[in-house]
């Protein structure tokens, strides 16, 4: 089927930068998607295998992938939808890195070469509202962020922990096709973010000899559609 087939759950595929800094040869795609718009022939018109689930799962899915290849076709002249591994995570084609992200009706992903990038980690999150922050403060934030949060009023204790969440969920997904060890909230340690959207992230455990404890790791966030977005990358 063709690849110029945008489904009309899909909105317009947009390269539209929404982060603080822009990275030199990653290339990022997005669109908005509406589950109740999805078309049981849609993955089939999209040349794109079909997953299982209810209609957001399938929305959400198919979005990613239209963006992925979209953004892969950019990069290289040539138009993949990445396969699923195993574990799951995107499979990207040999010399390439990227990540996918979707959430509340947004789809994003980026791919570079892997000349230029070890790795990428999108991700994107509606933030918390200050009951739930305050409930899962203590299961995604370490002991230092948790003092640091004390003396921030109760609608800033969410949006950092919100922030801290995207972050490290950012985080994984650039480290772990490095490593293919996984690691969780309490691993690393968001050390300070700036007003200008950039970040900075530490390990607190070894995950092998390129990435021992208290290694640094750059990131930067903004608001996209009333949510928050998330990059964590890895220079070559």
């Amino acid at each position: 089927m063709s690849q110029a087939y945008l489904p009309s759950c899909c909105t317009p595929l947009s390269d539209h930068w929404p982060l603080p800094q822009t990275l030199s040869g990653v290339q990022l795609i997005s669109t908005r998607f509406d589950p109740e718009r999805l078309d049981a022939d849609d993955f089939s018109r999209c040349g794109i295998a079909p997953v299982r689930g209810v209609a957001k799962r399938q929305s959400e899915y198919l979005a990613g992938r239209l963006c992925a290849r979209e953004a892969l076709r950019r990069l290289t002249g040539e138009g993949l939808v990445p396969a699923v591994r195993e574990d799951r995570a995107p499979q990207w084609p040999a010399g390439l890195v990227g990540s996918i992200s979707h959430g509340n009706g947004w789809a994003g992903a980026l791919v570079a070469r892997g000349e230029a990038w070890r790795g990428l980690g999108l991700d994107i999150e509606q933030v918390l509202s200050s009951v739930r922050a305050e409930r899962l403060a203590a299961e995604i934030l370490t002991p230092g962020e948790l003092q640091q949060l004390q003396a921030l009023p109760a609608e800033q204790r969410a949006w950092r922990v919100s922030l801290t969440f995207s972050l490290k969920e950012s985080l994984f997904k650039a480290l772990y096709p490095l490593v293919l060890r996984r690691f969780y909230f309490h691993d690393a340690e968001l050390l300070g973010s700036q007003d200008d959207g950039r970040a900075r992230l530490c390990l607190l455990i070894d995950l092998g000899a390129d990435w021992p404890a208290g290694s640094e790791l750059q990131g930067q966030f903004a608001e996209c559609d009333g949510q928050l977005l998330s990059l964590v990358s890895i220079p070559a």
